[in-house]
């Protein structure tokens, strides 16, 4: 996933959006957590999937059949730049619906909910 340059259009989503949808329980959510198992550890937000970036070729072979790629899918990093390349490389692979999440999980505990610990 190096030198992935950002051509192709991809939406956003505000923290606050996600944590609408989230409290909706919205079950046709793809969810998808782009950070290492470590920030995992720290802070994380319930029914996302961990696929961490520097394990790419440990599971990105398995994202075209283990996940509907045309299924609105919500992309989470730190503050956003891992999950923006993330969403990149979903639309490259076909994915119609995939949405970074805006300021990632930092924002989320600034924005939305403070009992997820910044890191």
């Amino acid at each position: 996933m190096t030198g992935t340059s950002f051509v192709q259009p991809f939406a956003s989503i505000s923290v606050e959006e996600l944590a609408q949808r989230l409290a909706a329980g919205d079950s046709s959510l793809q969810l998808m957590d782009v950070r290492e198992p470590q920030e995992v550890e720290i802070a994380s937000l319930e029914g996302f999937v961990n696929l961490p970036l520097s394990e790419f070729a440990e599971w990105g072979e398995q994202v075209p059949t283990r996940f509907d790629p045309h299924a609105e899918t919500l992309v989470l990093c730190h503050h956003g730049v891992r999950s923006a390349q993330m969403c990149q490389w979903l639309v490259a692979q076909g994915f119609t619906n995939v949405k970074n999440i805006t300021g990632g999980i930092s924002a989320y505990s600034i924005l939305v909910d403070s009992s997820v610990p910044q890191y």
